[in-house]
């Protein structure tokens, strides 16, 4: 079948495309050139229309034991937000941290059509996956923790060589079947589990004696040398503490030019002046991404709100449950492979701390100078659930709109702020910047994120409004692989996405010695911990994609 879009204004950064009007032809789930003498089976007329690459979301707790574990402390959230059952959707439920179908329908309404999950602990990969499986319309992937697991820790401890520890990297990648490795806290979930409450960047951890900036340059050296598209996916020390700005600051300029992306960097810049010893680090963690160009972040903007926190960072959680809302909370280790924390969190406008967060995340997103290495998150659920982008596109878009939020908020922290002096507002090509070209070129995801010939046709449809808020919470038109899925921002068809995998070369002969150490500390064979293909092609629902790695290019 052969579909044109006509007449639309299209933005598309990959190809330096800001606001023309243009023509696409799709065929075969692919954008394909205008045809010759081919008959056009459907033709929508897109006039007065924005067009876009549908929307990436490089960040964003989907799947996974943190996330079962949330759904089931919170039944409430469920309770109050259920989504009935429907000829052509299945039951689900909960807002702030929704279940499998739901979170695939919420995210399909707002023109998203790839969103990857940052904390995949391998050894529960396959349960992550199976869950991610059972999301529909959208693309899926996934980055696997490292950084706090017992055998890379070993490792590291006895100073391997660099290329077998770029082999077990390369292997756990394939292993877990993930596009990119994340790590959390290094070192510090390790330490928590030996009575230790804070470790600090070049303080050697209590057992392996390892210190967190070793496991970053290691980590970040090999995804380097094995040429894996994602750089490291870094939730760095000391996550919001006040003070953490230094910490930021000495991580981002002692990676040794290594790529290297910061996760929900709103939660690591903080400073400790004035009388509460808590202010906003945002202009010097800005100043500090715009001086290297090998740092990327994404933001982790938190809006008002009930939500919950989920993650890795066990030791940072377990500081936080004090201020669990409701009060209460769940931590669990899985066989020394990372840490889990879940607590219930309210953000309040009228609390100090928490509006000045608010200005933080906003002040990062409007002092990063460069739209490609700055990405649109609330790192969902922990700072916002995820269907408030639009309200946070509005934000960044419309100044006016920023400083009457600003004056609602507690007065000390508008005060403290720079946020009301900053006139920049996004535009149009920015925003599809962050959030499709620029998170596609990030993961190395070469077909998705542009409306170039031959990218696969995922491409949202939007009315042109002045209330940016309403503009992005409702497209007209969202294709899925060439396949009409929203129309008026209702799901019309249920389809499946893709699986994102990358699968670096490594020397196979890193079996024996892993083989031995699973059959000797952990509960399975290193056999079963290795997930299969026909493991991730659920009944049928998706398949998987491999992208390939960089040509080497290292030095």
């Amino acid at each position: 079948m052969l579909i044109k879009l006509t007449g639309g204004t299209v933005y598309d950064p990959m190809h330096g495309i800001n606001g023309e009007v243009r023509d696409i032809y799709i065929q075969d789930g692919r954008i394909t050139d205008p045809p010759n003498d081919m008959p056009i089976h459907q033709v929508y007329s897109l006039n007065n229309k924005i067009v876009m690459a549908g929307a990436i979301d490089i960040h964003s707790h989907i799947g996974g034991g943190n996330v079962n574990i949330a759904r089931t402390l919170l039944p409430e959230d469920h309770w109050a937000n259920p989504l009935p059952h429907t000829e052509l959707l299945r039951a689900g439920s909960g807002h702030i941290i929704p279940s499998t179908f739901a979170t695939g329908y919420r995210y399909a309404e707002m023109g998203y059509t790839a969103v990857f999950e940052p904390a995949v602990l391998p050894m529960n990969a396959r349960q992550a996956h199976m869950e991610m499986g059972d999301i529909p319309l959208i693309d899926k992937g996934g980055y696997a923790l490292l950084g706090n697991d017992d055998y890379g820790l070993r490792m590291l401890a006895a100073n391997k060589d660099q290329k077998a520890f770029n082999d077990y990297v390369a292997w756990i990648l394939r292993a877990s079947q993930c596009l990119g490795i994340k790590v959390v806290n290094p070192g510090g979930i390790n330490a928590f589990k030996f009575n230790q409450r804070r470790l600090h960047l070049d303080e050697p951890g209590p057992y392996y004696g390892v210190t967190p900036r070793q496991i970053l340059l290691r980590l970040a050296r090999a995804l380097h040398e094995l040429d894996v598209p994602h750089p490291l996916h870094v939730h760095g020390c000391n996550l919001g503490v006040p003070g953490n700005l230094e910490t930021t600051l000495s991580t981002i300029e002692g990676i040794a030019g290594l790529p290297m992306h910061l996760a929900h960097i709103q939660f690591h810049s903080y400073g400790a002046e004035g009388d509460r010893k808590f202010s906003s680090g945002a202009a010097q963690i800005a100043e500090a991404v715009n001086r290297n160009p090998n740092i990327t972040v994404d933001v982790g903007q938190i809006l008002f709100g009930q939500t919950v926190t989920v993650s890795s960072d066990s030791m940072q959680q377990y500081a936080n449950h004090l201020h669990a809302y409701p009060k209460k909370w769940a931590f669990v280790d899985i066989e020394c492979d990372a840490g889990c924390g879940i607590v219930p969190f309210k953000y309040l406008d009228k609390n100090f701390v928490n509006a000045l967060q608010w200005t933080i995340g906003l002040e990062i997103f409007l002092l990063v100078d460069d739209p490609w290495r700055v990405f649109l998150t609330t790192d969902h659920p922990n700072g916002a659930p995820f269907v408030s982008y639009p309200h946070l596109i509005r934000l960044l878009m419309d100044r006016s709109f920023r400083n009457d939020m600003l004056a609602t908020i507690h007065p000390d922290a508008a005060r403290a702020s720079t946020l009301g002096a900053i006139t920049r507002e996004y535009s149009l090509y920015e925003i599809a910047v962050m959030t499709r070209a620029g998170a596609a070129k990030l993961l190395g995801l070469s077909d998705r994120g542009h409306l170039g010939i031959g990218a696969a046709a995922d491409i949202t449809v939007y009315t042109k409004q002045e209330d940016k808020e309403k503009m992005f919470s409702k497209p007209d038109y969202v294709f899925k692989d060439g396949e009409l899925i929203v129309r008026n921002g209702e799901i019309i068809k249920v389809t499946w996405g893709t699986t994102h995998v990358v699968r670096p070369e490594f020397d196979n002969s890193i079996e024996k010695e892993l083989s031995n150490y699973f059959d000797r500390y952990l509960p399975m064979k290193l056999g079963n911990f290795k997930i299969h293909d026909e493991e991730m092609i659920y009944f049928g629902q998706g398949h998987i994609q491999v992208h390939p790695c960089r040509e080497r290019n290292s030095s």
